[in-house]
């Protein structure tokens, strides 16, 4: 069969679009993708050898505009396009992971009468799967906290070679191949790929406490960071990592923003953490640190009260405790879903299947 998968503008929706694509041709399915010329798709998809189709960047308005006015006329004659291309490659279904594209690759489903699959990534969902579920589409999401409802509970579709390196690594040896020492504690920092200025600058106020406390700290600080790279006893700074298998399985806790690949993969992988939450946008972040907060896997804390202190009365007393990390860790694993691209693929199948008998 052939699906349409759409999705992009951030990580967070490419990423779980290419798991599950690279799962669907690995069974013999053809795959396309749909995009816009300006998100992060445009560059990863072909790299991962798939072909990616674009539509039109349409965000939704805000303020009463002319924009606002031609906006469902926009938004239209991209679903038409898009059935256009669903009728004439034959696709059975379209999943969508939510961003510019999705909303017209849901309604060109609707228009060419195929089943519709929605992933939602956030525990906050957004306008794009929400009009996908209004439109008759199976609902999955990554959280079981999620307001998106009803759906089911899949997890979030992951990168395999993640999962699989990082559980099978042995934490002293990836501490070696990082050039780590491979007998300290290790502190995993991260912002994502573009970094974080608070977190960054709270660590480096407390490096001289986490070295005193015999901690090493792996930090990633983000390309945007401005920051040098060093590597010192005790700490490595880069501005990006292409290792986080290794650095997941080096790491005895992390410091991390709370986006939803993030969150999924580190608990899939058993890795407490302390989640600081992204300040801006609709704080979907705060949600989806939610339910590793409940099951005691993590500390989830205020961008704001982020500090060195923070660091120093909160943070080292827990990574500094192996009993506190192994239960942390044991609930990670307990909350975490390994499999979220298979749920997602069998889910979708049987959308298929059940259309083609009704």
């Amino acid at each position: 069969m052939k699906f349409l998968l759409a999705g992009g503008g951030t990580a967070g929706h490419v990423n779980p679009l290419l798991a599950l694509a690279e799962s669907l041709r690995a069974d013999g399915h053809e795959v396309l993708a749909l995009g816009t010329k300006e998100g992060l798709e445009q560059r990863l998809v072909p790299e991962r050898g798939f072909e990616l189709a674009v539509v039109p960047k349409l965000p939704m308005p805000r303020k009463v505009s002319a924009a606002m006015l031609s906006f469902p006329f926009r938004l239209l004659a991209a679903a038409w396009k898009v059935r256009g291309v669903i009728k004439s490659q034959g696709m059975a279904a379209v999943v969508g992971f939510g961003g510019y594209a999705s909303a017209p690759a849901y309604l060109g489903a609707k228009f060419a009468g195929v089943p519709i699959v929605v992933h939602e990534a956030n525990a906050k969902a957004g306008f794009a799967n929400r009009l996908g579920l209004r439109l008759g589409g199976s609902a999955a999401v990554a959280f079981g906290n999620s307001d998106l409802q009803p759906a089911k509970l899949v997890g979030m579709p992951l990168r395999s070679e993640i999962l699989a390196s990082a559980n099978s690594y042995d934490p002293q040896q990836a501490r070696v191949e990082l050039g780590l020492d491979p007998m300290l504690p290790t502190l995993l920092v991260t912002g994502g790929s573009l970094g974080a200025r608070s977190i960054n600058l709270a660590v480096l106020d407390a490096l001289g406490d986490l070295l005193r406390a015999g901690i090493q700290v792996l930090h990633i600080v983000g390309d945007r960071a401005e920051l040098p790279e060093r590597n010192e006893q005790g700490y490595l700074r880069i501005a990006y990592c292409n290792r986080m298998d290794a650095a997941i399985a080096a790491s005895d806790l992390a410091v991390s923003r709370a986006g939803a690949s993030t969150v999924s993969e580190f608990s899939a992988c058993g890795l407490p953490a302390v989640y600081v939450p992204y300040p801006v946008g609709n704080g979907e972040q705060r949600f989806n640190a939610q339910t590793a907060l409940d099951a005691g896997a993590a500390l989830v804390v205020a961008d704001a009260d982020f500090t060195a202190e923070f660091i120093t009365s909160k943070v080292i007393p827990i990574i500094s405790h192996r009993k506190t990390l192994n239960k942390m860790a044991a609930a990670a694993l307990e909350i975490g879903i390994s499999d979220g691209t298979e749920r997602l693929k069998q889910m979708l199948l049987t959308a298929v299947d059940t259309s083609s008998r009704d």
